[in-house]
């Protein structure tokens, strides 16, 4: 059998907020919390996707923000060059937005770039070589 991609794991200085971001912009479901020796994760799908790929927030109250941020980021698609632009309006109504949209070609796409809670990047994009929205 090959490797299978099942997870990304990220740390969450506030993992409730951290949480709510993912809920709120990538519409994520809890699908598992635990907390062991005292620290807390949380694992957050896509409806229906559950159990196919998740992200992992593992809380780290004590995570320091890097600047300039690095270029690894989550990337998310979208199911229209409109959804960037409302996900920016509303990252950038909420001081989060880090690249606003843009249009990078037919293997880019479409894309903005927002920053979550604990400074991790995650990319919104329309038209990626990638493949459609799920």
């Amino acid at each position: 059998m090959d490797p299978t991609f099942t997870h990304v794991a990220i740390l969450a200085r506030d993992i409730e907020r951290a949480a709510a971001f993912y809920g709120r912009y990538a519409r994520l479901v809890e699908v598992h919390r635990r907390t062991e020796h005292g620290v807390t994760v949380v694992w957050l799908g896509e409806r229906g996707r559950e159990r196919e790929l998740v992200i992992v927030l593992i809380g780290a109250p004590h995570a320091d923000v890097v600047e300039p941020a690095p270029l690894a980021h989550l990337g998310y698609a979208v199911e229209s060059r409109e959804e960037v632009d409302r996900l920016a309006e509303w990252a950038r109504s909420e001081s989060i937005l880090v690249d606003p949209p843009r249009d990078a070609g037919p293997i880019v796409g479409y894309y903005c770039i927002v920053r979550d809670p604990d400074g991790n990047l995650v990319e919104f994009s329309f038209g990626q070589s990638l493949g459609e929205p799920a």
